[in-house]
């Protein structure tokens, strides 16, 4: 194992203070009064591993190389009757700050134990402090009786008994399909809530958060506003690339624009990466492609790993940080982080492997490269 205290090695396993390799995958960090805090999912051995048995590690450090353990901000509970009782599924854990409240609100992508990927709700929870422990607030399917603010009257309307006919002979399987069902499933789960399984939570300029989640079996994306308190959706979102079958959504802002890292569904395996732009938060949204620079061997499957957040870098102009995981789910606990440098050519982000990189690479005029 390799001691990451001066520099980024992506994909090597990196060690904490204590010499053990960090355990926080599927992550988001957080910026706080000159602390980054790094939340993820806690692994252990074997297949087992990709189910929830302890909870959401966190870290915190001041100069991103170097990581002390702080614990464990969420912990699993052994009541069977508990919503995260152990082996349940807890996925890509976000926690934003809300200044209003100074409460700490963590968002994660939530499964019943035994139910594989059906329930597709998200949980919240929320501490005093960034390191918790998190007090769970409960888990839901999103915007329950809530339309789509980009579908129009006709869309509006509950399934008939034909369409109902037609989607129950259907499987979903959460990847692409020819025959995706591209104007039923929202319209199906208009009652009870939303799907919501691979996500990130962002929070703009103004304060205000957005919950961006894969929906409807995987097909699209959902952006959806937050209440004041960061605690709920708001009854406001919007659909993206129906039938696209984003996941792993990663948003950063850069200039006024909006650009989103996603990647294709292929279960665990990695894919090639995907990016869109937006001049709104609501859209419309563009397909710019693949976003990885470099031979077809390390840009087809976004250099092994798949996107899980971008981190904007304290006190540096233009400076983000391409954060993904490598996968490896015959043993979850050995999954790998792979940290890049965003670049920018022609006023698009893009990445490009690095062996070995520090933050001195912003202090580069190339990074900002025009073509």
């Amino acid at each position: 194992m390799t001691d990451l205290s001066d520099c980024f090695r992506p994909g090597e396993a990196w060690l904490d203070d204590r010499g053990v390799a960090i355990n926080a995958h599927g992550p988001g960090l957080l910026f706080h009064e000159g602390t980054y805090y790094w939340f993820g999912e806690h692994k252990i051995e074997g297949r087992a591993g990709n189910s929830a048995h302890v909870g959401v590690h966190v870290y915190s450090s001041q100069d991103l190389y170097s990581w002390k353990d702080e614990g464990i901000a969420l912990a699993v509970s052994d009541d069977p009757a508990h919503d995260l009782v152990r082996g349940c599924i807890i996925e890509r854990p976000k926690v934003v700050y809300n200044r209003s409240t100074r409460r700490f609100v963590m968002w994660f992508h939530h499964e019943p134990k035994d139910r594989g990927y059906n329930g597709s709700r998200s949980g919240v929870a929320v501490a005093d402090t960034p390191t918790g422990p998190f007090r769970y607030l409960g888990n839901f399917r999103p915007n329950a009786g809530v339309w789509p603010e980009n579908t129009t009257t006709e869309q509006r309307r509950e399934l008939n008994a034909e369409e109902q006919a037609r989607l129950a002979a259907l499987e979903l399987p959460g990847g692409p399909l020819p025959y995706y069902p591209k104007q039923i499933l929202f319209r199906r789960d208009f009652a009870g809530g939303q799907m919501a399984r691979d996500m990130t939570v962002f929070v703009d300029d103004d304060s205000t958060a957005y919950h961006l989640y894969s929906s409807e079996a995987n097909g699209t994306l959902h952006i959806s506003q937050l209440s004041d308190d960061y605690e709920r959706p708001a009854g406001k979102y919007v659909r993206v690339f129906p039938g696209g079958f984003h996941e792993a959504p990663a948003l950063m802002k850069w200039r006024g624009r909006y650009f989103l890292f996603s990647s294709g569904c292929t279960g665990w395996a990695p894919n090639a990466g995907r990016l869109s732009v937006a001049d709104s938060i609501w859209g419309p949204w563009e397909e710019l492609g693949n976003p990885c620079l470099g031979p077809g061997s390390l840009i087809t499957n976004t250099f092994g790993a798949q996107s899980a957040f971008v981190l904007p870098v304290a006190g540096r102009n233009d400076a983000f940080i391409f954060i993904a995981d490598r996968w490896r789910p015959e043993n979850a606990i050995d999954g790998r982080y792979v940290w890049l440098p965003i670049q920018f050519m022609n006023d698009v982000p893009v990445i490009a492997w690095q062996d070995r990189w520090s933050l001195d690479f912003f202090d580069q005029q190339t990074f900002r490269t025009k073509l």
